[in-house]
């Protein structure tokens, strides 16, 4: 009987030593921290890798091309250099004053991404080198604003791309009141040159900006300042502007259309730009005017003025005032070195009195309007350096100064409710500029 007992006693007490551990190991289990990627099954049927643990961090994708790679490629050896592009420079000529061999620019310019950017350089270009013993190892070179060609070595080869910074355009806004001159009168605005002469392109085909000027005249400039990691580096484009010009105002605003189009255009949407330049010089000073019974200064007597002259230094570019084909270039009797073009069936230009032409202009070749075409000279019958520009409709001459240009297309209709709209705003602040302008002007 004690036997019995004491194995039933000691068959209890295996099954609650057994009971008592499992729960205090299911207790343990339940206090630990619990991690249900931890501890799921491995399936080691799976013929791929099982997906790495999420842990909130964005894990990068692997680089499906050379220029993903390169961002996270190390630190190429050697030491930098800058070497600055000189006239007449190619990148060969750098490359040989930098002790580089012909093999090196092979592996360079080889690359389509680089080649493109090195067809043309500019003096004053800088391209910096990473050389490490007379080998390339890497590259930059900023052919841009905020934009920059990288390249970096891959054994005999090398993986590039293009960086571009973020530029960063603000609006600023400028008005004057014409007391001396265009320019000066811009300047005391804070226009620079580049602006100024934006603006009287602007309007060139409305003001002759030769003769049409006058103290009282005044202007009103919305553009664009352009900032590269904070800090201004370049005036951007005119975005609108207005100019009162011997009582009579004109407006004008930048819109680019859905096709990528942009031009300037009045408020009521027709172009800012006509068939033909008011001038064909820019700033010169009108010597002779159109005059028909006009005394000749070399010949002494009576004879028709049939254009306008246009005093100028020796040397000033002439510009085609219209698009049109070359008829004549070469000497015409006391016109000396002239251009004609041809406007069509309608109209004809004449361009007299050039030292030499422009590179390119023959007969028979095309012209765009506002390509040079030539150089102010004193060839044929003159008495200084000049350009004596004439206007004919029909063959009939008219007077350069006051004929009535042909407009140019005006915006589409699709596209005027659009320019409206964003026109509308811009108008309203050239006209609180005006009125400021005015106001100070009177005080």
């Amino acid at each position: 009987m004690p036997k019995t007992i004491n194995m039933m006693v000691g068959k209890n007490l295996h099954w609650l030593l057994v009971l008592g551990g499992t729960a205090i190991l299911l207790i343990v289990i339940s206090i630990l921290p619990h991690d249900a990627e931890a501890t799921r099954t491995p399936d080691f049927t799976a013929s791929q890798p099982a997906p790495p643990k999420k842990t909130g961090l964005k894990i990068p994708s692997r680089p499906d091309n050379k220029a993903e790679q390169l961002a996270s490629t190390p630190e190429a050896p050697g030491q930098w250099k800058t070497a600055t592009v000189k006239s007449g420079d190619n990148l060969s000529l750098l490359f040989q004053r930098n002790n580089l061999s012909p093999q090196e620019l092979y592996k360079v310019t080889s690359n389509k991404i680089a080649a493109k950017q090195f067809k043309r350089l500019f003096p004053g270009d800088e391209i910096r080198l990473r050389i490490d013993v007379n080998k390339l190892t890497e590259l930059s070179y900023e052919f841009d604003l905020g934009k920059s060609l990288h390249m970096i070595r891959n054994e005999d080869s090398f993986d590039t791309k293009i960086i571009e910074r973020p530029l960063e355009y603000r609006t600023a806004q400028a008005t004057a009141t014409i007391n001396d001159s265009l320019f000066l009168s811009a300047q005391s605005a804070g226009l620079s040159d580049k602006l100024t002469m934006e603006l009287a392109g602007i309007f060139g085909w409305d003001i002759d900006f030769a003769l049409d000027i006058r103290q009282g005249d005044n202007f009103a400039v919305i553009y664009e300042e352009v900032f590269l990691d904070g800090e201004k580096v370049r005036d951007g484009n005119i975005v609108a502007a207005s100019f009162s010009n011997r009582g009579k105002s004109f407006q004008a605003i930048r819109y680019t259309d859905s096709n990528q189009h942009t031009d300037y255009y009045s408020s009521d949407g027709h172009s800012m730009r006509k068939a033909f330049l008011r001038t064909p010089v820019d700033f010169s000073r009108i010597s002779s005017r159109f005059n028909l019974k006009r005394k000749h200064p070399v010949l002494n007597r009576i004879r028709a003025h049939k254009g306008v002259d246009y005093a100028a230094k020796r040397g000033t570019p002439i510009k085609a005032t219209g698009d049109g084909k070359i008829v004549h270039r070469g000497k015409k009797g006391g016109y000396g070195n002239t251009v004609i073009i041809q406007h069509g069936s309608t109209y004809s230009t004449l361009y007299a009195h050039m030292s030499n032409y422009a590179r390119g202009i023959r007969s028979g070749s095309r012209v765009k309007q506002g390509q040079i075409i030539g150089y102010v000279g004193s060839s044929g019958l003159a008495t200084g350096p000049h350009l004596h520009y004439e206007f004919r409709v029909n063959g009939s001459v008219r007077n350069p100064l006051t004929v009535k240009l042909p407009d140019a297309q005006p915006l589409p209709k699709k596209f005027l409710a659009d320019f409206k709209q964003q026109s509308n705003q811009l108008i309203v602040s050239l006209n609180l500029l005006n009125q400021t302008n005015i106001a100070l002007a009177s005080n």
